[in-house]
């Protein structure tokens, strides 16, 4: 008996059978071989872009550089759509690598944001297109601010770059999209120019790893290039040292009490002469030394290893892992004992 039409169209359309995954119906024309046949047309597609951008850079680049370097204000990014995501975060990388700068939407710039916007400011705005409503609407009103107006477009004839006083040429020959309709190699160059503009800056600027830190102080790197170590030493009492005459027993009940494993042994004016550790005194008790009978100066390692209290808690890492070591005394200027610093402080602090 023939299957009626209502049978046969629920054969058909696994999605509105319920035995039929959908997972299964989504996957029914996926291709791994060809997943990464694109995949590999994208790469290719997009770094013959930027090998491209480099040689459509001039005298645009070096003087919208220029512009930002002489600004006394802000550089302000506009984009919408996908050039707006790719400004937002052109303007996050300029900002902390020393060029004051931040986004603005151009559709909220129409009803009130355009107020962020001050004379004497630079406008980088990005559309590939060049004619996207919302910016071209924005023209005039930047114009009167008296801002200078650096369009990133893929299109130098367009209204924007017409406008502009100063063009950057993201153009691409063709999009990583099958359909070269989706932005992916443009949106991949704009990027990148972004990123040459803040290198650019950047090193004009004599910017350096410290100050770049100085921008990320929550982040792993502002810890590791601010952090010195005086914030994170042991102070006072809870520094283990002891005079060069004092007993065996003495030391090793000061050894115990502050845990760190050593003690340094130290003059009267606090200048350090030594160091001793649990490993020394293992290596006393196979030997069958007489304790009782030794001082501090008897059994002290002198010349142990010191890091400056003004010295980056870092360095101090890399010094302990050079030698192998999980503490480090600390002395000032003149040598003095001021401090003591161990692995485990550094953890904490999350240097290491």
């Amino acid at each position: 008996m023939p299957a009626s039409p209502s049978s046969a169209h629920t054969v058909a359309n696994p999605a509105a059978n319920p035995e039929v995954p959908e997972t299964e119906s989504s996957l029914a024309g996926f291709s791994a071989e060809r997943a990464l046949t694109l995949a590999a047309q994208t790469f290719d597609i997009e770094a013959r872009a930027l090998q491209a951008l480099a040689a459509r850079q001039g005298e645009g680049f070096v003087r919208a550089v220029q512009a930002m370097l002489a600004c006394r204000g802000r550089t302000i990014v506009m984009g919408i759509g996908k050039s707006g995501h790719v400004g937002r975060k052109i303007a996050a990388t300029l900002a902390s690598t020393g060029t004051p700068s931040f986004f603005v939407h151009p559709a909220e710039a129409s009803h009130g944001d355009l107020g962020m916007v001050t004379p004497g400011d630079v406008v980088l705005a990005i559309s590939n297109s060049g004619e996207v409503d919302e910016l071209v609407a924005l023209l005039p009103a930047l114009r009167r601010l008296s801002v200078t107006l650096v369009a990133m477009t893929g299109k130098p004839s367009s209204s924007l770059a017409r406008h502009a006083d100063i063009v950057l040429s993201s153009a691409v020959d063709q999009e990583a999209c099958p359909l070269n309709l989706a932005p992916t190699a443009s949106t991949t160059a704009q990027m990148a120019l972004g990123d040459a503009l803040a290198v650019a800056l950047l090193d004009a600027r004599g910017f350096v790893a410290a100050d770049f830190a100085r921008s990320h102080p929550g982040g792993a790197l502002g810890r590791r290039l601010l952090t010195h170590v005086r914030d994170l030493m042991r102070q006072g009492d809870a520094v283990p040292a002891v005079g060069p005459t004092v007993s065996m027993s003495a030391m090793l009940r000061e050894m115990s009490a502050k845990g760190l494993g050593f003690t340094a042994v130290i003059a009267d004016d606090g200048q350090v002469l030594g160091i001793f550790t649990d490993g020394d005194l293992r290596r006393l008790i196979e030997r069958g030394a007489d304790l009782l009978a030794l001082r501090a100066q008897d059994v002290m390692h002198p010349g142990p290893k010191l890091v400056r209290e003004d010295a980056l808690a870092v360095d101090a890492a890399g010094l302990m892992e050079q030698h192998r070591i999980t503490s480090v005394i600390v002395v000032n200027d003149a040598g003095r004992i001021t401090g003591a610093l161990n692995s485990n402080d550094l953890m904490r602090a999350k240097v290491i």
